[in-house]
């Protein structure tokens, strides 16, 4: 996977950026808070790509790619209803089971049903008749695992994990 230079800056700017030990090392998590729209979404998908590169290989990072910005950019688009003041908190875990991700908002609650696994749209139609949306959600339940939600004190926290290959193989 390579990385455009903007997307190498950031993320030797977040490894930097609120470290608990010595500047310069390496965290164990991945952490970045960031505004809710599609440009800071695009930089936080960038740097969380860039820290990981080395730990998982390419098609893995193309998974957690996709799952990140299905997420993150129904945020922007539904939960703060593609405007407004709102921020996105985003943590991710490499360790021996997978990814771990958490992704939180102070925006309007999820609806339930994007939690029920959905079935792929109908696309044997007339291509004018084609669904515009429907994928997004498909694509999160198929590629994690224990995908969990919940909403508290006008939060909403969104958990998943991307099983992967062991350590030693990414």
């Amino acid at each position: 996977m390579a990385l455009t230079p903007r997307c190498a800056m950031l993320a030797e700017q977040m490894r930097d950026e609120g470290d608990e030990g010595e500047p310069g090392t390496r965290r164990d998590i991945f952490q970045h808070r960031f505004a809710a729209d599609p440009h800071a979404v695009r930089g936080a998908l960038c740097a969380a790509m860039a820290r990981f590169k080395q730990e998982i290989r390419a098609e893995e990072a193309g998974a957690l790619e996709l799952v990140l910005a299905e997420i993150m950019n129904n945020i922007v688009k539904h939960s703060y209803a593609g405007g407004g003041d709102g921020t996105i908190s985003l943590s991710i875990l490499r360790d021996q089971r997978g990814i771990s991700c958490s992704v939180s908002d102070d925006g309007v609650p999820l609806p339930p049903a994007c939690l029920v696994v959905p079935g792929l749209p109908k696309t044997a139609v007339a291509k004018a008749d084609l669904p515009e949306g429907g994928f997004g959600w498909y694509l999160i339940h198929t590629l994690t695992r224990d995908l969990g939600y919940r909403r508290e004190a006008g939060q909403n926290l969104l958990a998943f994990r991307l099983p992967l290959g062991t350590p030693d193989e990414a």
